[in-house]
């Protein structure tokens, strides 16, 4: 029998860093091909757009699956299981898979698919990277309280940001802590310690200014499909994990007169109560190209995409269920 495929699960929360993280992977790939599938939540693609730009050297066309209309694992049977079996039944053998979840997926249920036959004898979860953003545990947009404040919170409420956050922590064979610039020191040396007594043992946590190399993230060995019962998170054992905490809406804005002015209509869209991202390609009026926009927190990122990209003008943005979807499609309007 041929060595089973490695597989790294790269999950995280929303706006943790995971794109970044994969795009660099794929620009230092050496000569490995490795095939991408990216999953987003919601019923518009951005993040597969961005792998593209960079896979040109490194991956075959095909190579790069992007998923949407909901995380992959609620659609493990009418999403995931097509696509593996696809993209190892190419002719051309493949080195490695890399599966970029949503930033709201739960890896567990994901990690139970590579016992399903199509998978089992062919693939393995050689690892779940999970990547977490160091600026937003600083500013507590992520809670990661110590056991007696955690305690409790939860004798108060349930909070939906906390709960697949910590499942996708107990799932991890390695923690990257993404932006670990935008932290000082201390702080970053005080999250290590704090997420160390949340995390099974023997997980490393390695910190990230947005690069690390392949040899980090892949070839862990893991084989995380066989020990289940060792990630067990809140949704664990058959528990709903259905997300209906959040929702997404996507948006054509009009063209912003100046980069400027869409920078401010995304953080009006991103101040409102419940918005957590706001994410895609917006345009400039008199520009080529069309904009890259980033926004999480009160971090709001644009840059031009390439002259030549062909991309769908749209913005999604993610947040809390009940957030107020109009106010957030006239904020990125204009209006």
């Amino acid at each position: 029998m041929s060595a089973r495929v490695p597989v790294t699960v790269l999950t995280g929360f929303l706006g943790a860093g995971k794109t970044t993280l994969l795009r660099a992977l794929l620009n230092q790939s050496s000569g490995r091909r490795i095939a991408v599938i990216v999953n987003e939540f919601g019923d518009a693609g951005f993040d597969g757009a961005l792998v593209e730009d960079c896979g040109d050297a490194v991956c075959a066309p095909g190579d790069i699956v992007e998923l949407t209309n909901g995380c992959i694992c609620c659609t493990v049977a009418d999403d995931f299981i097509p696509t593996m079996e696809k993209l190892l039944n190419r002719e051309r053998p493949l080195d490695a898979i890399v599966i970029e979840t949503s930033g709201l997926a739960l890896p567990q249920p994901l990690l139970k698919a590579f016992a399903w036959p199509a998978v089992k004898t062919r693939a393995t979860a050689d690892g779940v990277v999970t990547v977490v953003d160091a600026l937003a545990l600083v500013e507590g947009r992520i809670p990661l309280d110590d056991d007696a404040v955690k305690a409790l919170r939860d004798v108060t409420h349930d909070d939906p940001i906390e709960e697949v956050f910590e499942d996708q922590l107990a799932c991890a064979d390695l923690v990257v802590l993404s932006k670990a610039d935008l932290v000082t020191p201390e702080q970053l040396a005080a999250l290590e310690t704090r997420l160390a007594a949340r995390l099974r043992p023997n997980v490393r946590i390695v910190p990230s200014h947005g690069a690390l190399a392949p040899s980090v993230l892949i070839g862990l060995g893991s084989a995380a499909e066989d020990d289940l019962a060792a990630r067990a998170g809140h949704h664990a054992d058959g528990e709903e994990h259905d997300h209906d905490d959040f929702d997404s809406i996507v948006v054509t804005p009009q063209p912003a007169d100046t980069i400027d002015t869409m920078r401010s209509r995304v953080g009006d869209a991103l101040g409102l109560d419940g918005v957590l991202r706001v994410k895609g390609h917006a345009r400039i009026a008199g520009k080529p190209a069309p904009v890259v926009v980033q926004a999480v927190g009160a971090r709001i990122d644009l840059a031009f995409a390439r002259p030549d990209a062909q991309r769908a003008d749209h913005l999604v943005v993610i947040g809390l269920k009940g957030f107020d979807a109009d106010a957030a499609r006239r904020a990125l309007a204009g209006g």
